[in-house]
């Protein structure tokens, strides 16, 4: 696969930067916390759903405390239009207990006890760091893995692997700006199937643009 160089890669960041810089977490929330369960919420699912149902979850539960002892059933209720709305409903019940418990119910800016929490990983620790705490980091969705691999900023074969190469490949001061500039650029140009290459801001310096991008 081929791959950017130093200078393409310096290109590309500040073309992103201009075709959107008003790139930012989707996601709808006033605290870290808000932050943590929507990020939570949004495995298997759009942020677009995540957003129809939290303003709801929120004016019932607005911190940690309150949603630890939410009620399982009327949990279900809420986030029954999201996927796989059982097991969300029990881990955000559970990681509220622990930042409750170990936490006096504020969320940790630690990476380590962040992914202690029921349901979040690498990925939601990396959201929350980097919007919540404004941490430098990249959190690697679908789209920020599709994009970096076809545009040629890594050439990986894992979510973990692209993760590491992108934060190699891109300057530390970029990382956040970039994580949300590529999922906008993933949302509404480059997408999975039939990526609209003629509309493509970077197609000049994408490493497979043409006929090569769509594959």
């Amino acid at each position: 696969m081929a791959k950017l160089k130093k200078a393409q890669i310096a290109e590309l960041i500040k073309k992103m930067a201009e075709l959107y810089p008003e790139a930012e977490c989707a996601l709808v929330h006033d605290n870290p916390f808000q932050l943590l369960i929507a990020v939570v919420l949004s495995a298997q699912t759009t942020d677009k759903s995540v957003n129809k149902v939290t303003p709801i979850l929120f004016s019932r539960y607005p911190d940690a405390s309150s949603l630890a002892s939410a009620n399982q059933e009327e949990l279900e209720e809420i986030l029954k239009p999201i996927g796989m709305y059982r097991t969300k409903a029990k881990n955000i019940v559970a990681l509220s207990r622990m930042l409750v418990e170990e936490h006096e119910g504020r969320v940790p800016g630690d990476y380590g006890q962040l992914t202690k929490l029921p349901g979040v990983g690498r990925k939601t620790a990396n959201v929350v760091l980097a919007v919540g705490f404004g941490e430098p980091r990249i959190a690697v969705d679908t789209h920020v893995f599709r994009l970096a691999n076809r545009i040629g900023l890594t050439a990986e074969k894992n979510v973990l692997n692209t993760e590491l190469a992108l934060m190699k490949a891109i300057p530390k001061e970029h990382w956040i700006m970039m994580h949300h500039a590529l999922i906008w650029h993933g949302r509404r140009v480059c997408t999975a199937r039939n990526p609209k290459c003629d509309e493509c801001g970077i197609y000049g310096l994408c490493c497979r643009n043409g006929l090569e991008a769509k594959s």
